[in-house]
């Protein structure tokens, strides 16, 4: 049964690929501008119609549409993704290249929000309509209301400017330039994510187990952590897979505030220079690591949850 179940993924998958490469390269297709005339012009130089043909005609942009996307995707089946336009390397490097920062980033901004949403969202919960829950309630709402860019630049003011604490422009990997962009990121997802784990853990205290736990003497601690926690946990892993291929998709707007060097920077760079295969190939990894991880989601319900591991059996 697992095994049908993969194979479904995996033919599910293949077919949204091939879809979502197909949309991605008409939608290039059809943008205004020439990328050969942005990267011959980029030095504010005049250009003769001759060189751009050539160029055009160099990376393939005089073939017809249907052409141009078979060559790419025949490359793509075989590794190659293409030559990036303004880097002169291939795609695939340079994805690689902006992966190793923002898989960094992902990482750490998951164990901050795990952190910070864990037990404040069990305190909430577990004080349900207290002054304790108020509060955490109250302080999630701000948090979920402030734009992610407007609080990393107050965090870049305060304590990279004004404190000195933390570089403020630093294109480099490193612990101290990671906790900003990271504290900034995990601050929002966990005003969020509070909210979500005090609602499971109010369904689960709720529960006939917790009732006959409690008449058996059990503690509110072995109930809440040995009980309603394993759970609980089901729901949660599937807000924290879709978080972690949001972030592992590259967070534009926070790594080009902190000058991180991720994936999500190397987009929005590739989309000003009209780089299509930087583009065409952001989109693919994108598009793979969701599904990816919704997969890797879906199959492990069956090993933490035992009646649908029984059932797969």
């Amino acid at each position: 049964m697992i095994l049908q179940k993969l194979v479904s993924k995996l033919s599910q998958m293949l077919v949204t690929l091939v879809g979502v490469s197909f949309l991605t390269f008409c939608l290039t297709y059809l943008a205004p501008g020439d990328p050969a005339a942005m990267l011959l012009e980029a030095g504010d130089t005049i250009v003769s119609q001759e060189t751009l043909d050539k160029t055009r005609a160099e990376l393939g942009l005089d073939k017809p549409f249907l052409v141009q996307y078979v060559n790419w995707a025949g490359g793509v089946l075989h590794g190659d993704m293409g030559m990036s336009y303004s880097a002169k390397k291939p795609v695939t490097d340079k994805l690689l290249e902006g992966f190793a920062g923002t898989l960094t980033l992902a990482a750490v901004t998951i164990v901050f929000v795990l952190l910070i949403s864990l037990p404040l969202g069990i305190w909430s919960a577990v004080h349900r309509n207290g002054w304790q829950d108020y509060l955490v309630r109250t302080v999630s709402f701000i948090g979920v209301s402030m734009p992610t860019f407007w609080l990393g630049l107050i965090f870049l003011y305060v304590f990279g400017l004004k404190l000195g604490w933390f570089p403020i422009a630093k294109s480099a990997v490193t612990a101290q330039g990671i906790v900003l962009p990271s504290l900034t990121l995990a601050l929002y997802m966990s005003s969020k994510y509070i909210r979500q784990v005090r609602t499971v853990f109010l369904e689960e205290l709720q529960q006939d187990y917790v009732v006959g736990a409690r008449a058996r003497g059990l503690s509110e601690r072995a109930i809440l952590w040995k009980h309603v926690l394993p759970n609980a946990i089901l729901p949660l892993i599937t807000l924290l897979g879709m978080s972690i291929g949001w972030l592992l998709g590259g967070v534009a707007v926070i790594e080009m505030v902190f000058s991180w060097p991720g994936i999500g920077n190397m987009a929005v760079r590739a989309i000003s220079m009209r780089d299509y295969p930087l583009i065409e190939g952001f989109v693919l990894w994108i598009s793979i690591v969701y599904m990816a991880i919704n997969a890797l989601v879906d199959l492990s319900y069956v090993y933490l949850d035992p009646r649908l591991k029984k059932e797969a059996h």
